[in-house]
């Protein structure tokens, strides 16, 4: 019976078969966003969250960002490796209709208004700078012909007369705070003629990531540019025909929001993460809340977000600490209370720990070495945004840093397994299509996707075996019974290709 059995199957194993499932990318979920450890941040992320009801870690990372903006001109905090920047690079990942940019521009709202004022300032003032310099240029115009007539003494009161007149005026500085997909030269110009310190923000961040700053061609050139502003070291640049430019003292705050299938090729990018510019993001892919946003249930909460505008506004009005004929920022020391360094130190070796082989972290040691110092620099945002006067971090607001710091490190783990399942489902769905549309047997071994898929990815056997039993959880392929004959032999495992089903998603 078992014979018969076996030949009306085609030697495939008895089992209850369903159709086919389309291979999909399952993303588990995150932890709750803590919410708390915003400290001064909270009331108003608490507000745009109760308007929009989009999930908090959106307006969070906006109000993390704008923040960091306001303060990293002031101040640099004291970590485990010495002082570094408040620049704080976020990256939101979600999908549209999330409500991101509902989120960003209550947040961006004071900045914009003071950015408007600033310009309409700037206006008149390169007005008068227009004439100051007309009058400049020709009184120079008028020394340097006398001098051509002259000889012997008149050559010599030109000279004088032109350190008279003294340097060529500068044209006023751009009050521009915030840019949205510059070029590594366009940043770079605007640093030099411009404020020292400013933000990168777009809630469309695909059109910076897929611009002309990270095209093939200038990806690398840019990546170690943001590299250096967030590590506080100075933009170096050497071109034929404008020399060399060295700029000391910027700093550069960074929120980019991006679509899913955006982020999925930037995390996915060998160079982003080999270069250690993923490591420097605090990364997040929320939870959506799309399907639950009724107006009954929004809470706006104004009073809230007043608030945080007229501290915003308080530090935009208060001067920058700089050089006045370089622009260089000469920010102060923020060091840190014995309680927070405690803290910090009983962090870092947790998450060190955790970085050995085989630990939780151990497959995202680029962005847990990192922990400690992003904890640092939330928490010194945090400090001056209450004080732009404090004199130290205090171990409250280093627990609020920690807590954050270790909800955006368990994201970045959480994302780098999901961009691994990716790549292998993306294996899978390749050998899926093979199968469907080029091989001519109605059976597969393992040896034929060895040698004959034209899949570079899976020469290897471990991953062509991952790639199989992906299709075999999903349906696409029933294991046969060891011993089946196969093309004239019997053989210890094999699959019969499963026809029909839906496509990848």
């Amino acid at each position: 019976m078992r014979g018969d059995y076996e030949d009306i199957l085609g030697g495939v194993a008895p089992a209850v078969s369903e159709a086919p499932q389309p291979l999909l990318r399952e993303i588990p979920p995150g932890e709750p966003y803590p919410v708390d450890a915003l400290g001064p941040l909270r009331a108003a992320v608490q507000a745009v969250q109760g308007a929009t009801q989009a999930p908090v870690a959106i307006p969070a990372a906006s109000a993390l960002a704008v923040a960091s903006l306001a303060v990293q001109g002031f101040a640099d905090v004291e970590t485990l490796g010495g002082p570094r920047p408040l620049a704080l690079y976020l990256l939101t990942v979600a999908q549209s209709g999330e409500r991101k940019s509902s989120c960003d521009a209550p947040l961006l709202a004071p900045l914009r208004a003071f950015e408007r004022e600033q310009a309409k300032a700037q206006r008149d003032a390169f007005a008068s700078w227009q004439n100051a310099h007309a009058l400049w240029k020709t009184s120079r115009d008028r020394i340097l012909a006398d001098a051509k007539k002259g000889k012997g003494e008149k050559r010599t009161a030109a000279q004088a007369d032109l350190e008279a007149l003294g340097p060529e005026p500068e044209a006023p500085p751009s009050t521009d705070r915030t840019v949205t997909e510059p070029t590594f030269e366009g940043l770079t110009k605007l640093f030099a003629h411009g404020q020292p310190s400013l933000g990168l923000f777009s809630d469309e961040g695909g059109q910076f990531l897929g611009g002309h700053a990270m095209s093939a061609d200038n990806k690398q050139k840019t990546l170690a540019a943001l590299n250096d502003l967030w590590q506080g070291n100075p933009i170096r640049r050497t071109r034929a025909g404008d020399g060399a430019l060295t700029l000391y003292g910027r700093r550069l705050a960074v929120h980019l929001m991006v679509q899913p299938v955006v982020a999925r090729g930037f995390m996915g990018d060998p160079l982003a993460d080999g270069t250690g510019f993923l490591p420097r993001f605090l990364m997040c892919e929320p939870p959506s809340t799309i399907g639950a946003r009724l107006h009954a249930n929004a809470k706006p909460d104004p009073l809230a977000l007043a608030a945080f505008s007229g501290r915003l506004r308080d530090i935009l009005d208060t001067p920058l600490p700089m050089d006045p004929e370089t622009r260089e920022l000469q920010p102060r020391a923020l060091s840190l209370a014995p309680e927070a360094r405690a803290l910090l130190v009983g962090f870092s070796d947790a998450i060190e720990v955790a970085q050995a082989p085989g630990g939780d972290l151990a497959h995202v040691t680029g962005h847990a070495s990192k922990a400690a110092e992003h904890a640092c620099r939330i928490a010194g945002v945090l400090t001056l945004w209450r004080d732009l006067h404090a004199p130290e971090v205090t171990a409250a607001d280093m627990a609020n840093g920690i807590a954050l710091a270790q909800f955006y490190l368990s994201e970045a783990a959480r994302l780098a397994d999901a961009a691994t399942v990716s790549a292998e489902i993306d294996r899978a769905e390749k050998l899926r299509r093979w199968l469907l549309e080029s091989w001519p047997e109605p059976d597969v071994l393992v040896r034929d996707v060895l040698r004959l898929a034209p899949i570079r990815a899976l020469r290897e056997s471990p991953a062509a075996r991952a790639a199989i039993a992906t299709l075999e959880r999903h349906g696409w392929l029933a294991p046969l019974a060891p011993g089946t004959v196969v093309r004239g032999a019997p053989r210890k495992e094999g699959w019969r290709i499963v026809r029909g089903g839906g496509d990848v998603v």
